[in-house]
């Protein structure tokens, strides 16, 4: 090699090498340009759930004895995200036992948690709610709220908020009577954040064969974790997850409110009846659903987090890891999911990382 060619070649090497670095932010940040990463996000983490803000993506999931969060600014690199405890329950009581599916929610100025929980007897799960008004949730206190509860106060888990043409509404998972049978999904509306201020109405009970799979032997029929989605143009879908978690056929759903029409009215919503997330084996990904959804950090891209087993027949427990993937809205309006991703294939990071 001439002294010319070596002179140019270590000459790129240090404009790259300086390019790469972020020296008090005086020189270009690294070109993240074709980065990647690969499900699952975490060994385990059935539940999960994800709120942005201000830069910065807030991650739960089910712990089963407390409520933790992981706080990133990059949910490609969320296990490098340290857990926090939130909130840890009394030693005993009726919120003491069993804190499924916790969500995190920045609401009218404030930070709460709600979550479902029990005195250790499943028939007694009810969902509760706490509060922190510190611009940082992991500092400060977590004033507890109290039960959440519609004027039925029937067993109830899965609760999550969402605004929606400036009013805001509850959705959750329960039952219709006092019974193990079937869990169907209920709207409320809130008066306030920790208070449910009228009547609840079931949008969605198991029809479909794909929402009953696995209620053999007095087994419930199943649907849970609904989850509502704002579409680019402003109309609103939930999904939620349908049969038991205990098959590898649980699957998402969807409903559609009907253009102009009022959350709070049954004949309002449709049901597709087909599931828009089902199972994928080639893929590693058995049971997918309870997901979340959440915006890159540039909020250009839509992405759906969700949990899944790896391998069939790992049901209900913490072999349920949160994996994460872009998808799109097809023509019609609806959003366009696709297949669960590969866990072994490389998936470009979510757009701004």
């Amino acid at each position: 090699m001439s002294n010319r060619m070596l002179y140019l070649v270590l000459l790129a090497f240090t404009i790259a090498c300086s390019r790469s670095s972020d020296a008090g932010g005086t020189v270009d940040k690294p070109d993240t340009t074709g980065a990647t990463f690969t499900n699952p996000l975490l060994p385990g983490g059935p539940d999960p759930w994800v709120f942005f803000k201000d830069g910065k993506y807030y991650y739960t999931s089910t712990l089963g004895n407390r409520v933790g969060v992981r706080v990133t600014n990059k949910m490609s690199a969320l296990k490098d995200a340290p857990l926090v405890t939130l909130w840890t329950p009394p030693a005993d009581g009726p919120y003491s036992r069993e804190i499924w599916a916790p969500e995190i929610h920045f609401v009218q100025g404030k930070w709460y948690v709600y979550f479902a929980a029990d005195n250790g007897s499943n028939d007694n799960h009810r969902m509760y709610v706490i509060e922190n008004g510190n611009a940082d949730p992991t500092q400060g206190s977590w004033t507890f709220k109290g039960k959440i509860a519609d004027a039925t106060d029937k067993w109830a888990i899965d609760g999550s908020v969402f605004e929606y043409n400036s009013k805001l509404y509850m959705i959750w998972s329960g039952w219709e009577g006092d019974t193990n049978e079937k869990q169907q999904i209920y709207i409320a509306p809130l008066s306030n954040p920790w208070t449910i201020g009228g009547d609840r109405v079931m949008i969605s009970t198991p029809t479909y064969d794909w929402e009953k799979r696995g209620n053999s032997g007095g087994l419930p029929q199943v649907n849970e974790g609904p989850e509502a989605l704002i579409s680019p143009t402003g109309r609103l879908f939930l999904t939620y997850s349908a049969s038991g978690c205990w098959t590898d056929d649980y699957a998402l759903g969807l409903l559609t409110l009907k253009e102009g029409g009022d959350p709070l009215n049954a004949a309002d919503w449709q049901k597709s009846a087909t599931p828009v997330f089902s199972k994928s084996e080639s893929s590693g990904a058995f049971g997918p659903g309870h997901n979340g959804f959440f915006k890159s950090v540039d909020q250009k891209e839509s992405w759906i987090i969700y949990h899944a087993n790896p391998l069939p027949g790992q049901g209900c427990g913490n072999n349920r890891s949160p994996r994460m993937q872009p998808f799109t809205w097809k023509a019609d309006g609806t959003p366009d999911f696709g297949q669960p991703a590969n866990i072994a294939v490389p998936l470009q990071v979510p757009s701004g990382e």
